[in-house]
């Protein structure tokens, strides 16, 4: 079963190739992912990388954590769970524009007035 790393503090130069090929010094890696913006395209200084397995990834935490790659200290842990996402904002009052039409800020109904 693959086991799931978060990298940290990487340099913005580094590709996902480039930290496949790091970590392959550790073991077998299924995926590796530099997170970046999604407006500009820029590396957000971190990452994800799938081990094949547990024995793996360990020894990629204990071997390369604290290591160096292209000029910057990596942060090496096992990556957690997301949890799940809820619903979303949304709503608010008039004053900040969040409203969904409905009443106005009198609190009669837009349709009444007309």
């Amino acid at each position: 079963m693959p086991s799931k790393l978060y990298v940290g503090n990487l340099a913005y130069a580094v590709t996902q190739e480039d930290l496949a090929e790091y970590f392959a010094q550790a073991g077998q890696v299924q995926k590796a992912t530099v997170v970046t913006d999604k407006f500009s395209g820029q590396s957000r200084g971190f990452g994800f990388v799938e081990m094949a397995d547990q024995e793996s990834a360990q020894r990629a935490i204990d071997s390369l954590n604290e290591t160096d790659l292209k000029g910057r200290r990596l942060k090496i842990d096992m990556a957690r769970e997301t949890a799940p996402r809820t619903g979303g904002g949304g709503g608010g009052d008039f004053r900040r524009g969040g409203g969904r039409g409905g009443d106005d800020r009198r609190g009669e109904s837009r349709a009444r007035r007309y």
